[in-house]
């Protein structure tokens, strides 16, 4: 490309002459990027698309500027602009010599590279700017293979990961100007907490559609790029019904258990097949699985897996209607939140628990060597039938696998019961 035509490119993503929008500030991502950027490692940033990492980038930006690092030595490229319409392997060569020729910075330089995984060999560049201590260097991608694996071969010990999740409904809060700081004001504010609830449980947590008039319409194009751009182009899938078909399948049933070679007859393929695509799902971020808990390495393994969504809104736009669905839509809120723990605490391990009479728990949460939480999602616990079934089957749980620290997530009751000599906290 001419050196006039990127210019033009850079100067709309950067900071070089005028502020840029950087939208509401997600402050857990951007203290833990600026903090790995006092260390000497490439830093990526990894989450689901339109979960906010272009944002949290610019966020991190801003608040170098603010720490007084002259502006001209922050370089941010986009590669998802439509205007990079070819991603040869020079091309990242050629947009840093023009930078360095028009910008002429002056000291320790940063550069961030958004949707990174568009453009082939970057991770040889980031690693070669990295070794020759060129740059400070802050990477972003949708696609967990191509930065925690491809990466992680190339760049050993030289890396650490944020992985970045649509809002909890702590930040979705925030996001609504409702910051509940104790006790005191989340009972004052009540009501209309537990109507935030209602529309988080209903279209989720991407920024996008939480400012969006038209959330649905949102949701269905996200998915669609997801689909095509993350799935059907990085992977030049041919079977792209079939594709589709097995999403849509997964976020009709979230919170459900599968196995891969169940699925084969329904998509009339081959379990392979059925593997392969479920792995670019994950890779995608779209969606994660849990494995069943056993002390069994091969059992885990051959178990049923269950199905989650990386965000419920997704599941409800295109799998299936939201009100027949509350408790399991709870648990997906629930399995995310802790997918969220799995990622920053690197010693803990998610998983369900179910016994040969089919009794089940929902989550059993390992750390290390033991076992230290198990969880139920049960939304609404005032049948006795139901809070018997769930009871029963934690209690059976928490003799098998050693752990007394039980937990029943309900819609609003709350409660420390001590059944059949043990506590649960409701």
């Amino acid at each position: 490309m001419k050196k006039e035509e990127l210019l033009e490119i850079l100067e709309d993503w950067n900071f070089w002459n005028k502020d840029l929008d950087v939208g509401k500030e997600r402050n857990l991502y951007v203290k833990k990027c600026l903090d790995f950027l006092k260390t000497n490692v490439i830093i990526d940033i990894i989450g689901i698309r339109r979960a906010g990492k272009s944002y949290a980038m610019r966020q991190v930006i801003k608040k170098l500027i603010e720490k007084k690092i002259n502006r001209k030595n922050i370089l941010m490229i986009n590669f998802e602009d439509r205007r990079f319409t070819d991603f040869y392997p020079k091309l990242i060569d050629e947009i840093y010599e023009t930078y360095l020729e028009f910008l002429k910075p002056d000291k320790q330089k940063f550069v961030f590279l958004d949707e990174v995984h568009n453009l082939p060999n970057w991770e040889k560049w980031a690693r070669t700017m990295h070794e020759l201590g060129k740059a400070k260097i802050v990477v972003s991608g949708s696609s967990s293979k191509l930065l925690s694996g491809e990466l992680a071969t190339l760049l050993t010990g030289r890396h650490l990961d944020i992985f970045m999740f649509p809002l909890s409904f702590k930040e979705f809060l925030d996001f609504k100007g409702l910051n509940v700081k104790d006790k005191l004001e989340l009972l004052r504010n009540k009501i209309k907490i537990k109507g935030f609830l209602g529309e988080y449980l209903g279209f989720g947590g991407f920024p996008e559609a939480i400012l969006s008039k038209d959330k649905k319409q949102l949701l269905l194009t996200l998915f669609e790029d997801i689909i095509t751009k993350d799935i059907e182009k990085r992977y030049d899938v041919k079977e792209k019904t079939k594709l589709r078909a097995l999403a849509k399948f997964y976020l009709t049933n979230i919170s459900n258990t599968i196995t891969f070679n169940s699925l084969k007859n329904y998509l009339n393929t081959t379990t392979k097949t059925i593997e392969k695509f479920s792995s670019y799902l994950e890779e995608a971020n779209m969606l994660f699985f849990t494995k069943r808990f056993s002390y069994k390495f091969k059992e885990q393994e051959k178990s049923p897996r269950k199905i989650y969504a990386m965000d419920v809104g997704l599941a409800n736009a295109i799998g299936f209607k939201f009100s027949s669905n509350i408790g399991r839509i709870a648990e997906n809120i629930v399995a995310i939140e802790l997918r969220r723990k799995e990622k920053s605490e690197l010693n803990l391990e998610v998983y369900y628990w179910k016994n040969p009479q089919h009794e089940e728990v929902d989550f059993a949460i390992k750390e290390g060597l033991k076992m230290k939480k198990l969880i139920q999602v049960c939304w609404n616990i005032n049948e006795y039938k139901t809070k018997e079934r769930e009871v029963r089957s934690l209690l059976k749980a928490s003799k098998e696998v050693k752990c007394n620290n039980l937990f029943i997530i309900t819609e609003d009751y709350e409660s420390k019961e001590e059944i059949g000599g043990k506590k649960i906290l409701f």
